[in-house]
Order: C-alpha cells, then structure tokens, then sequence
C-alpha cells in the first residue's frame, strides 16, 4: 500500500498563496473538522489562539485523489532554488491563466525530453507547466 503524502510549503503570507494554488489546481480550502461550523470555533474549543490562524493555511482536492497542501508561514523569505517543485500537466494553455492569477513565466524548455514552461508562484517557489 504506498504511503499518504501531503505536501507542505514555507511561506510569507499562507492564505494568499493557498488561494493561488487552489486556483492553479482545482483545490479547495480544506473545512474544519466535523463537528465544527468554523476553524475559530475549531480554535476556541482546543485552546489554539486564533490571532494566528493566518499562520497556516490547507488545500485538499476535492475528488480525493491528490496529496493535502500545507501552507505555513516561516519568518524568512526565500533564499535559493527549490531542490524539489510540482510540475502540472494541464497544458501550455494553461501558462497564460497562472500569470493572471499571479505567477511568473520564467522560461520556456524545449528539447528531446519534452517541451515546459519554468514558472514562479506568486512568493518565488518554482514550478513547471507542460
């Protein structure tokens, strides 16, 4: 049986770039747990200070066939090229949506391997588009 996976990504501001990949992929904001109408009152009930709900931030498909999305924010920004990033089969078409919802176009690769798109989200992470 292969191992759940989610899949988590360090951030400056987690809901803003939630809303960017839900969008880049067809995800939703995960709800709170049963039983509770908001992640507040999730927050009051379990003792968590909610004056820091904006510190994370979570996705989930909502066909239930792809990893969880964890948005968390951590107090330094971006340094260096991702050792690891999501490459989204959804077409080149799709080059042109994602900068409208706030992604870079870097460049654009072409060779015997395949032809994609290198972009940024909108906080500088990585990603490629074929």
């Amino acid at each position: 049986m292969a191992t759940e996976i989610q899949i988590s990504f360090d951030a400056n501001n987690p809901p803003k770039l939630a809303d960017f990949w839900a969008q880049a992929l067809g995800y939703v904001h995960q709800p709170p747990p049963p039983g509770f109408a908001t992640w507040e009152e999730f927050a009051i009930k379990n003792n968590i200070p909610f004056d820091s709900a904006d510190d994370y931030a979570a996705l989930i498909d909502p066909d239930g066939k792809g990893p969880r999305l964890l948005f968390q924010r951590v107090p330094e920004g971006k340094t260096a090229k991702n050792r690891m990033h999501l490459d989204l089969r959804t077409g080149l078409d799709a080059v042109d949506r994602l900068v409208g919802l706030g992604a870079t176009r870097v460049r654009e690769h072409n060779d015997q391997t395949g032809h994609w798109v290198v972009m940024l989200d909108p906080e500088g992470n990585e990603f490629c588009v074929s």
